[in-house]
């Protein structure tokens, strides 16, 4: 069974240490809580994954301490504890957001089914967040399959230092593949079962990106009409990729510098100090020492991030995988389509060897999905790929530098597309009907 982190609510003495020296001996960690305001305290200090709570604190019910939790800590299950069992309690519990119901007193062969039932619970939600979050951002080229030795050496890397807790810097040229890379250094490390996730830094303000990042307590500024736990309380435990970190404000570098050293922070609005186990990975595609020397990163924060720097070359660099990536790509867009293309024509794989793709493997992506979407034969031609690449003609005509084959491929699919037979169509080629057929099949004409 997984270990799971339980508070324990009860204004009992012997009811909290019986119940702690329990779930401990189950190799779980327990804090426990004798009062409501204590309950909270403990609830916004650290994360929990169960919480046992009594039906009655002294004068305050256990009850109203449900709403509180469900802003506090709403991914938490909670089991109300009760000597006065009734229908009317459990139905108020359930309503109120309580996973479920204990009477007392309890054997502990009881409460150890509640405690598995909820603990394997909580694991199931936290796999499907995390495969949710793992399509949402699939991609083909996420195998990281190269025989460029400068992407080698970059993969080599990685997995090496993914088991670590080090801080790990990712450097290339946009579109490299530098998110896909921090997801796969998080699925390698230990916290493969923890949820993972991302914040680009320029996609907001600086301070909505605090706020994301930290979070904030309801009133904190205009707007905040809830609290907000903020991205590193929700990735407790997982990791955190920030994508280019090198626009990150300098408000916030400082707040993001003693995170990394110490693991603690403050929400928005918020006095009370917080502690999480995140591991940050960042990207970035600019210069951070030049950033360093123009005074708009902080040196020290440069130094604690750059642990453990990765490089990744750029797409024009690796010309020996454009074509292993192409392929895998079209393969992911016929899945994704329901395409049967077979391939790509000579044509096709000569230009995008020598094609500069400065949008590295994110345009290489874009060029490929667009084509299989408007691809209604085997092959991937050459009329569809983007002007950007065949210098604004759709397709190759003659005096053009291209093999012979293409042309007369080109040529006979036309003649096909506008003729009702392939007697007109041999016809018009001025070749026998034989002749037209075994070209088809060489060109994989449908």
């Amino acid at each position: 069974m997984q270990q799971l982190n339980i508070l324990v609510v009860d204004d009992e003495a012997n009811i909290r240490k019986t119940l702690a020296l329990f779930l401990q001996s189950r190799s779980h960690n327990v804090v426990t809580a004798d009062n409501f305001r204590h309950a909270l305290d403990e609830t916004a200090r650290s994360r929990f994954d169960l919480a046992f709570v009594d039906l009655r604190l002294g004068t305050q019910s256990g009850l109203d301490l449900l709403n509180s939790f469900s802003s506090l800590a709403p991914a938490m299950k909670v089991v109300v504890m009760t000597a006065y069992a009734s229908i009317d309690t459990a139905v108020e519990a359930m309503k109120r957001g309580a996973a479920d119901y204990i009477a007392k007193p309890f054997t502990p062969g009881q409460l150890e089914l509640v405690t598995e039932r909820l603990g394997a619970l909580c694991a199931m939600e936290r796999r499907i967040a995390s495969l949710q979050d793992t399509i949402d951002q699939l991609n083909p080229e996420a195998t990281f399959i190269s025989n460029d030795h400068a992407m080698q050496q970059a993969i080599e890397l990685a997995r090496h230092v993914a088991p670590s807790e080090a801080v790990v810097l990712l450097r290339g040229p946009s579109g490299t593949g530098k998110s896909l890379l921090a997801r796969s250094i998080h699925q390698w490390s230990r916290r493969s079962q923890k949820p993972f996730g991302t914040i680009s830094c320029p996609s907001l303000s600086s301070e909505l990106l605090e706020s994301e990042l930290f979070g904030h307590v309801k009133g904190a500024f205009t707007g905040a009409l809830r609290d907000n736990p903020g991205r590193i309380a929700t990735y407790d435990g997982g990791t955190l990729f920030l994508d280019e970190i090198g626009d990150l404000p300098l408000s916030i570098q400082p707040k993001l510098l003693r995170f990394i050293q110490d693991r603690e922070y403050e929400r928005v609005g918020d006095h009370q100090t917080r502690h999480a186990d995140v591991r940050i990975i960042t990207a970035t595609n600019i210069d951070l020492d030049k950033s360093v020397a123009s005074g708009s990163f902080r040196e020290d924060l440069y130094y604690r991030l750059n642990v453990v720097q990765v490089n990744l070359p750029s797409l024009g660099e690796r010309k020996n995988d454009i074509g292993i990536i192409a392929e895998s790509t079209l393969a992911f867009f016929n899945a994704r389509y329901h395409k049967t293309i077979h391939g790509f024509t000579g044509d096709v794989l000569r230009m995008f060897r020598e094609y500069a793709w400065p949008g590295n493997i994110r345009e290489l992506r874009n060029v490929i999905e667009r084509a299989v979407i408007l691809c209604d034969r085997d092959l991937v031609g050459r009329e569809l790929l983007p002007d950007t690449m065949t210098g604004g003609k759709t397709s190759p005509g003659l005096g053009d530098p291209v093999p012979l084959d293409t042309i007369e491929e080109l040529h006979i699919r036309r003649v096909l597309e506008q003729t009702k037979s392939l007697q007109e169509a041999a016809g018009i080629l001025g070749i026998d009907q034989a002749t037209l057929w075994r070209k088809r099949k060489q060109y994989r004409i449908e």
